[in-house]
């Protein structure tokens, strides 16, 4: 379902996905059974499928996002004959060995930015704010504001203390509406001071 600020270009295949506002899919790239939130964008040749992405995110050129896998341990052959059938003229596909792939969904929390090409494998979620470098492999969890990368992924580094992370985890900024976030532009230039403005919490 497209919405009115949503920019696709050409050569993009969306099936089965639900774009936000102001998203941005750019060309070459292949979306299937995946949420876009509000304001994410991909910048081209990326394969995406069955993942729930949120707000704000930046992904990089040739990003993967839940690739498909082969049946290696499981069948004499690996190869998709045994599952694509119906190209080969072997019969019907065979959809039963699809179902692992939805449901083993990505999950991808708000303000996270993948690497130029990045891949995340199946059933991994990323947290909020989360980094993953370039070329990484992501094979298990990230969590919120942590820098990742290498194949597979590791941590490198936390983006900022355990007490800003907690305080940007109560504002939750990309919950807020277009029209907030347009009048509050100005505090988004400095760290301490968005914090200090905007986390209310007793918790502080």
């Amino acid at each position: 379902m497209l919405k009115e600020y949503d920019n696709i270009e050409d050569d993009v295949v969306l099936i089965e996905t639900e774009l936000g506002r102001y998203t941005q899919v750019q060309a070459h790239s292949e979306l299937e059974d995946v949420t876009f939130g509000d304001y994410t964008y991909c910048a081209g040749y990326n394969q995406i499928f069955a993942a729930d992405i949120g707000k704000f995110c930046s992904i990089a050129s040739f990003v993967r996002i839940n690739p498909g896998n082969h049946p290696t341990y499981t069948r004499p052959a690996q190869h998709h004959f045994t599952y694509r059938r119906k190209q080969f003229g072997f019969g019907k596909d065979d959809e039963a060995f699809f179902e692992w792939r939805k449901e083993s969904r990505v999950h991808i929390g708000n303000d996270v930015w993948l690497g130029h090409g990045v891949t995340v494998m199946p059933g991994v979620t990323i947290g909020n704010g989360a980094v993953v470098g370039s070329g990484a492999v992501v094979t298990h969890d990230v969590p919120p504001y942590t820098v990742v990368a290498g194949v597979p992924a590791k941590k490198i580094r936390m983006r900022f203390s355990d007490d800003i992370i907690a305080a940007l985890e109560r504002i939750r900024w990309w919950d807020w509406s277009h029209e907030e976030i347009k009048a509050r532009m100005a505090d988004f230039e400095d760290l301490e001071t968005f914090i200090r403005k905007y986390d209310v919490s007793d918790e502080k």
